[in-house]
């Protein structure tokens, strides 16, 4: 599903925040990402889903290469990809409602399919209720949900989540990370960068570490293993 091979991204400033990683990642897996502040988890990230592209090395979704492709190729790519954003990134003129369907209206889906599309997904994040909301009506995990549907509204295959928790309370945080699972659970692949040593000990998943930007550890079922 995801393969990393030989990635270097040398910044121009001169820092280099990949060094040569390899990595695969299998179809319906889930992934965390951790590692210190600085360590390269933000640019790996950003290598997924092309916002970054590789100094050298390939990178692979889906079979496509992104380190190859054409910058009018992205948006095609991003198709069978989601990202949630730790700041949500919402359009705070649109409703809940809109918000969500704007992704589907930029790939000219039928207003037909749109509808019955979106307020499925709101129905999985539970906001089915808060469709003719706007952002600034609903509270921080609620906006999270809505950014959450709106990366799931044209059925993924990845989802990459970067601190999806981050701006959240515990409570929040909980309800935010079940239902990535219910997603995960429906057999969408999830790479997550996360800070949240409690989420990443409770709910056991691959444990990517990162330091230097190297791949420092990788374990099934792993642990956090920083102090915060």
């Amino acid at each position: 599903m995801i393969s990393m091979k030989e990635v270097w991204k040398k910044y121009p400033n001169g820092v280099m925040a990949v060094n040569g990683i390899d990595i695969e990642i299998e179809k319906g897996e889930f992934v965390y990402v951790v590692g210190p502040s600085g360590a390269g988890k933000s640019t790996f990230i950003k290598l997924m889903y092309r916002e970054e592209k590789p100094t050298r090395g390939d990178i692979l979704i889906g079979g496509k290469n992104l380190a190859k492709i054409k910058e009018r190729q992205i948006p095609l790519i991003r198709r069978n990809m989601g990202v949630i954003f730790q700041d949500f990134k919402l359009l705070p003129s649109l409703s809940v409602y809109e918000n969500v369907a704007f992704a589907m209206e930029v790939i000219e889906e039928s207003k037909a399919n749109i509808r019955r599309r979106v307020m499925n997904v709101l129905e999985i994040v539970g906001l089915k209720n808060k469709a003719r909301f706007y952002p600034h009506e609903i509270s921080g995990g609620e906006q999270q949900r809505v950014s959450i549907a709106r990366a799931i509204v044209n059925n993924p295959s990845v989802l990459i989540a970067d601190e999806p928790t981050g701006n959240l309370d515990p409570d929040t945080s909980w309800e935010i990370m079940n239902i990535l699972e219910d997603i995960n659970n429906r057999g969408t692949t999830i790479v997550m960068a996360t800070h949240n040593k409690e989420i990443v000990n409770t709910i056991r998943k691959r444990v990517i570490a990162i330091e230097g930007g190297r791949i420092v550890r990788d374990e099934a079922k792993g642990d956090y293993g920083y102090e915060k």
